[in-house]
């Protein structure tokens, strides 16, 4: 059996382990598969990686109807990539909801592994009408997800969410459809190039892209992502700060260097008109995703923010539009997954034992729990781009690709785009350096303030003096905190992929070839 043949596996067997779930009532197979099936996902694409290192990318076609018509599954060593950050991150958060119980809530294992199916089908099609259907079946499942867990808050939060995904969802189904009028396919492949041809393709297509980047929470359109993420729980938090936005950004990157960019000249890109807004967007994202850090009260408040930042941030490749800038994107995205689900965990872990996660209402943590305290201290610092962490090398990168943007025609987006790095770093520093002095240094905790557990009502208590966080709590953020350490260490056995990937995006030959043979 050639390899591509199993690509649909990838969808399948969540899917699959979903329904079983359902039908199966056992708490001991819910833990299992919520933390297996990820974890062989993982190793799976990691299996792809080493095989694309020689290999072309591949393309099944499921249904067996002739190529351009048929339904492609393609596998390449972006999307390979991103298979294994995504599957790492599900498997860390699904691993904090058993520590938490929250598996227990009726359904949650089955709707985790469907939402997880969605991801590895948007990650590995190769027609739009699929990556719509795909991104639906991610965001279903995290409707009921939102709902049933977190505070009282979620129930009013999770309308809004499901009305600003309903709507960017038929938006984004009527870009595909204009696509389908005016070029009579849907298939990446066959979309190659059409866009810089065709002004009705490219109207199509740049509807697509309004929807994807609403999704990714793309300043105008991102209050959304900062107001429903902390209403839920930290766990289903982290599950989706590893998701959602990641996948739409990285459907972006895809269809942006398929099928707007010219056939073999993708640098043309810098100058397309929609690039010059893209640019201003992306900007204004990473200074109020920074900026906005700064008013939060709550701790997981704070990281929404980073999260719209981080976003900005890693659309920096795609205005500058050559390889060194979108590598550094890309690379970025992978250290933001790995740091935030870490932090979101260990967050969450100091929510249960102290009962909230207002910063005014926590304080001389480092004292009282001095590993969180280390856990959080080299998180932080990643997110601020400091060593000896993954964000020093995502920063880095990010810094000297506008730097080298003069010399591909783009010296005037690459000064502001530098400007924008540091602007947003400095109030990154700020926020976060006042989210560690009201939560980790001052006065030593006396009493329990309720916040999150009991959805802010009841009187203060007197905070016992054994009451700490469990050990078992802290290992899934220390794992990725770690990972972040061992990636600020490792970054050159990561890089080659990562320049491999993006190679694929500049020059999508065999990317063509593999969905056209």
């Amino acid at each position: 059996m050639a390899v591509a043949e199993l690509l649909p596996l990838f969808v399948a067997v969540p899917l699959l382990t979903s329904g079983l779930s359902v039908v199966v009532r056992s708490r001991t197979l819910d833990a299992v598969l919520s933390v297996a099936v990820p974890l062989v996902s993982m190793a799976a694409a990691i299996a792809l990686l080493v095989h694309h290192g020689s290999h072309p990318p591949m393309a099944v076609s499921v249904g067996a109807f002739v190529p351009g018509v048929a339904i492609p599954f393609v596998s390449d060593t972006l999307s390979a990539l991103m298979i294994v950050v995504t599957s790492l991150s599900t498997a860390v958060a699904a691993w904090f909801l058993i520590l938490t119980r929250e598996y227990r809530y009726r359904f949650v294992p089955a709707l985790t592994l469907m939402t997880f199916a969605g991801v590895n089908g948007a990650l590995l099609t190769g027609d739009l009408f699929n990556l719509f259907v795909f991104v639906e079946v991610m965001l279903l499942p995290s409707y009921a997800l939102l709902a049933v867990t977190g505070s009282w808050r979620r129930l009013g939060i999770g309308r809004m969410f499901v009305i600003v995904n309903l709507v960017t969802s038929a938006v984004l189904v009527s870009g595909v459809g204009l696509v389908y009028a005016s070029a009579g396919a849907v298939n990446l492949a066959v979309l190659q190039g059409a866009a810089a041809q065709d002004p009705r393709v490219a109207l199509g297509v740049s509807v697509v892209l309004v929807a994807l980047l609403v999704k990714a929470g793309v300043v105008p359109a991102y209050g959304w992502l900062p107001r429903a993420y902390p209403g839920t729980s930290a766990g289903m938090m982290a599950l989706f700060a590893g998701l959602y936005t990641k996948v739409a950004v990285y459907a972006v990157l895809r269809i942006v260097y398929v099928v707007f960019a010219p056939q073999h000249r993708p640098y043309d890109l810098a100058t397309h008109p929609l690039t010059w807004v893209l640019g201003v967007l992306v900007v204004a994202t990473m200074l109020v995703g920074a900026v906005g850090s700064l008013g939060e009260n709550r701790v997981r408040g704070v990281m929404a923010f980073q999260m719209t930042a981080g976003v900005g941030h890693i659309l920096i490749g795609v205005v500058l539009a050559f390889p060194a800038a979108v590598v550094a994107g890309v690379f970025y995205l992978v250290h933001h997954v790995i740091t935030m689900s870490g932090l979101l965990t260990l967050t969450g872990s100091v929510e249960l034992a102290y009962g909230q996660s207002r910063i005014d209402r926590l304080g001389g943590l480092v004292r009282r729990e001095p590993v969180i305290a280390v856990g959080m201290a080299l998180g932080l610092l990643s997110l601020a781009g400091l060593p000896p962490t993954s964000g020093l090398w995502g920063k880095w990168g990010l810094i000297s690709a506008t730097a080298e943007a003069g010399q591909h025609g783009q010296a005037a987006w690459g000064w502001v785009m530098m400007a924008g790095i540091l602007l947003a770093s400095v109030a990154t520093l700020m926020a976060l350096q006042r989210l560690w002095t009201g939560a980790f240094g001052g006065d030593e905790l006396t009493h329990m303030r309720p916040d999150v557990v009991t959805g802010g009502r009841g009187p203060d208590t007197v905070l016992p003096a054994d009451v700490r966080v469990a050990p078992r709590l802290m290992a899934p953020g220390l794992l990725m905190i770690g990972l972040s350490v061992a990636l600020f260490v490792g970054a050159g056995l990561v890089m080659p992929f990562v320049e491999q990937g993006v190679a694929g995006l500049f020059d999508p030959t065999d990317y063509v070839k593999a969905v056209l043979p």
